[in-house]
């Protein structure tokens, strides 16, 4: 029970083959006490539901500052404390450099940078307050190798900006006992995927990878329960690759 009695915050956790359910459901399953925000048509009172009882579904868009406060002080409210962040909302989009409007850039940042930056304000004076937090911020293997599978440049710009963010705020809270890491999941299959690489091409890409599969969304929760627990407490500022070897750097 390496989260037992924390209280952790997932942006962007209710889609039920996502990155964020899977890790919502080991950190319960590891202790914690969940609060699933995501936007009102993936309902996430339901994926809350899901985990069993003692979890919180929350209503909250990441890319508006005051319901990022609002979603953070009603986890105050029920669970009077948030031990642990999983900044893990996020979009992509398949398009080329010179495809890219400013309406795609201004949705593609907005959610994966931006609202990195929202929610981490919106826990950071409770953090601050109790003495100690853990903020996982979720990046990509795109941010690193100039481009990935599926996400065009301006995804790749948005995951580095999420690394660079990153960094920079743990060495601000890192005195205040509030450690902030990345990681940087190399291709997994998850719906973000769906319908978009067939069996052979998803074979092909396995065949390039050192651990010849791609990832699960299971892999990338295990990384999320360390950095959150007490497994991690000398890291910050780091950036944890999980992507079965992709890139090796």
């Amino acid at each position: 029970m390496l989260l037992k009695d924390k209280v952790v915050v997932i942006t962007g956790g209710a889609g039920l083959n996502g990155l964020g359910f899977a890790t919502a459901r080991l950190m319960a399953a590891h202790g914690a006490r969940v609060a699933v925000l995501d936007l009102e048509r993936a309902d996430p009172a339901a994926a809350a539901a899901q985990l069993g009882s003692g979890h919180l579904g929350l209503v909250a868009d990441v890319t508006d500052k005051v319901s990022c406060e609002t979603a953070a002080a009603a986890v105050l409210k029920s669970f009077g404390r948030i031990d642990a962040l999983v900044n893990n909302a996020g979009i992509t989009q398949p398009v080329k450099t010179l495809e890219i409007s400013g309406a795609d850039y201004d949705r593609i940042l907005d959610v994966s940078l931006r609202g990195t930056l929202y929610m981490s304000q919106a826990v950071l004076p409770t953090m601050q307050k109790q003495g100690s937090g853990s903020v996982v911020c979720i990046s990509s293997v795109s941010a690193q190798r100039g481009g990935g599978i599926l996400g065009g440049p301006h995804y790749s710009a948005a995951k580095a900006g999420v690394l660079g963010l990153a960094r920079a705020m743990a060495r601000e809270f890192g005195p205040e006992g509030i450690r902030i890491n990345s990681i940087t999941p190399g291709l997994i299959g998850t719906d973000i995927i769906k319908g978009k690489l067939t069996e052979e091409k998803k074979a092909e890409i396995a065949e390039t990878i050192p651990l010849a599969r791609l990832g699960r969304a299971e892999d990338i929760a295990g990384a999320c329960v360390f950095l959150a627990s007490d497994l991690s407490l000398y890291c910050t500022g780091i950036t944890l690759d999980v992507n079965g070897g992709m890139l090796i750097h």
